[in-house]
């Protein structure tokens, strides 16, 4: 986990407003070539959780399309990363080649509303977080259910360990269908006594603080080896693509790459590359998300080059 300085979702937001293009003018060689490359560059914008796909197949993606892939959002905050994703793909030029990455899905009214193509990349397991010392490694869908909603109040009512829950929520992008919204369908529905985060690391943070804690968060976030962090089994099921995709586990989110309706071929080509390539099925399978579009067939020729 990154415990360096966080950029909060605000600066991100006038980051794509103000970002100069071409960067960094000046009179020398070193700063012109910059210039260049910056100009020429594709950005990508936008969640967290989906900037950890990108960014991991990054190099793979700039060898496809042949050009330099910026990607600002690992330390967006609190929805404003997907709000900052839909602001960067609605504001792309044929000049100013930009797309965003988002973790909640859109309404079809804000799809219109926006202008947007949603290109779908995974289906993200929502991991149901307690505190490593709670002896409970399984809870019913009813019973997370129940716990968030404050009807059980104690670990007693699920286990014989008397202490009190502490509900620990990030209920972001409120108007939004999915996401959390598979654990209660309104933000209204939660327990009124609970601690509410801005981030996925405060979420770790406060589930670690507290050992009668329970939380929730992506199945990319990734854990620092000292959180004193367990993920629970729900109905009996782990948290895998295998068992997101025989429904048998319940709580999930999906990640998309989104652009306005005129994206540049580069873009198209970029987008295309991450929901079908290699590389990304290697990250989806080390996250366990499950992925929403058949791998893309490689040519006899290429198949046979891949293997030398």
């Amino acid at each position: 986990m990154n415990t360096g300085p966080r950029i909060t979702g605000i600066y991100l937001c006038v980051f794509i407003t103000f970002f100069p293009w071409p960067a960094f003018s000046t009179d020398t060689a070193d700063h012109n070539a910059t210039d260049h490359e910056n100009d020429n560059a594709l950005m990508g914008v936008g969640a967290h959780f989906a900037w950890i796909l990108f960014d991991a197949i990054k190099a793979d993606l700039e060898t496809k399309v042949g050009r330099r892939v910026i990607l600002f959002g690992e330390n967006s905050m609190l929805g404003v990363g997907c709000n900052a994703g839909i602001k960067a793909a609605r504001q792309a030029t044929q000049s100013r080649e930009t797309f965003g990455f988002i973790c909640c899905s859109l309404s079809d009214e804000e799809i219109e509303k926006e202008q947007l193509i949603v290109y779908p990349l995974v289906k993200e397991p929502i991991l149901i977080l307690t505190h490593k010392d709670n002896p409970v490694d399984n809870l019913s869908s009813d019973q997370v259910r129940a716990i968030f909603r404050g009807d059980l109040t104690s670990w007693a009512d699920v286990n014989e360990t008397n202490k009190p829950i502490v509900v620990v929520t990030r209920l972001h992008c409120k108007k939004r269908p999915g996401h959390w919204k598979t654990i209660l369908p309104d933000h209204k529905a939660f327990r009124q006594e609970r601690l509410n985060v801005t981030s996925a690391a405060a979420m770790v943070q406060r589930v670690g603080d507290f050992r009668g804690a329970i939380g929730h968060t992506g199945a990319t976030w990734i854990f620092d080896a000292k959180d004193p962090i367990k993920i629970i089994r729900v109905d009996g099921f782990k948290p895998t693509a295998e068992n997101l995709r025989n429904g048998k586990y319940p709580f999930y989110r999906q990640l998309s790459a989104i652009t306005n309706r005129r994206p540049s071929p580069d873009v198209v080509k970029l987008i295309t590359e991450a929901q079908t390539g290699k590389a990304f099925r290697k990250v989806a399978r080390q996250y366990e998300l499950l992925p929403l579009n058949p791998m893309r067939r490689m040519s006899p020729a290429n198949a046979a080059a891949a293997t030398q």
